[in-house]
């Protein structure tokens, strides 16, 4: 996948040189500041859409902002899935009903995305892409399409609108605002609470006082509470040995490797401690590939493709296995943070 943000960046050789330095050190020393795990100051409100199942605005200290809207819809189920593991993965649908709607699997084209980013067509390559990392990460597991099952019959129809209010050029990848604005919406979305029977034509409380959220609040375990929680997805960046989380434009100019990482409740037998699994791991082609290397004093004296300390050089090569997994491991440990901080959002 190509670059997302621009590679004409304002950075000149030693610029880069000093940031890239800077973010090496044991503990990195962070332009703004922040420690390496510390996402960027945020404000979120919800219910900020009239018409809607769900909504959320959130914006990040830097300016950049998002909006997310959420609508559901009934639909008529046209088929049922078959119950069985081995149909499920081979793709074998059964076309008999379902004795009831608790034995029904959903189905990922439920969930519908769409994305607005000002200023981009709607075939922009980097509009599509990062559609699809949002949608994939929420149908993944098949968690929220089996949420949305309301009778063998029937079931909801989610349509998720994501507008990103500012350029995300100006700033770092617009990935982790995106996706923990429609994570706050989600927590937000209620449906009308269901009055009609299991395999009736499905009838609901015109009350939305008794509505009920998407995503049920109250749980006994502390397990339980990630396993009813949206993924969500976050940007990771290499520099040296250090993961930058939620990298910004400077820390992405200099960075060796990008690695999205979504993740949400786990489908295991076995769940981990926190309940979460990775969902999807997608690489990024970092920005700082497409810099100029910087000149040294003495070029003449230094063999051409030499590395010279405290001289800018554009990275070369991908990840290691080793370090892959230490991303991973990481993230899953700020991602259950950052749920648990998030849950006080949604109103």
């Amino acid at each position: 996948m190509p670059s997302l943000v621009t590679s004409s960046l304002p950075f000149s050789p030693a610029e880069l040189s000093f940031i890239h330095s800077s973010l090496t050190l044991l503990p990195p020393i962070r332009p703004d500041g922040r420690t390496s795990r510390q996402f960027r100051p945020l404000t979120a409100e919800t219910g900020v859409l009239p018409a809607v199942n769900g909504s959320a605005h959130v914006g990040f200290e830097d300016g950049s902002e998002a909006l997310v809207g959420i609508k559901a819809e009934v639909e008529k189920t046209k088929y049922s899935f078959s119950t069985s593991s081995n149909d499920s993965d081979s793709g074998h649908v059964n076309m008999g009903d379902a004795p009831n709607g608790k034995n029904m699997k959903g189905q990922q084209d439920w969930v519908s995305l769409s994305l607005d980013i000002s200023g981009t067509r709607d075939d922009d390559p980097t509009l599509a892409f990062l559609s699809e990392m949002l949608r994939e990460a929420l149908v993944a597991g098949n968690v929220l399409p089996d949420r949305l099952v309301i009778n063998s019959r029937w079931h909801w129809k989610l349509y998720v609108d994501i507008l990103l209010l500012s350029q995300f050029s100006r700033s770092s990848l617009p990935l982790p605002l995106l996706s923990l604005t429609t994570h706050v919406a989600l927590l937000s979305t209620r449906l009308p609470r269901l009055k009609s029977e299991e395999e009736e034509d499905p009838l609901f409380d015109d009350d939305w006082e008794a509505s009920q959220f998407l995503y049920p609040r109250s749980q006994k375990a502390s397990a339980e509470v990630a396993t009813v929680k949206p993924p969500i997805t976050l940007l990771t960046a290499q520099v040296g040995k250090n993961v930058i989380f939620d990298p910004s434009r400077e820390e992405l100019a200099v960075a060796e490797s990008v690695i999205a990482v979504s993740i949400g409740p786990t489908t295991a037998k076995t769940p981990s401690p926190s309940g979460l699994s990775i969902l999807a791991v997608r690489m990024i082609d970092s920005a700082a590939r497409d810099t100029f290397p910087g000149v040294p004093r003495d070029s003449d004296s230094q063999p051409q493709g030499t590395q010279v300390e405290g001289v800018w050089s554009p990275p070369k090569g991908g990840i290691k296995r080793p370090f892959l997994k230490t991303i991973m491991s990481e993230s899953l440990d700020v991602a259950a943070e950052i749920m648990r901080d998030l849950k006080g959002f949604a109103g």
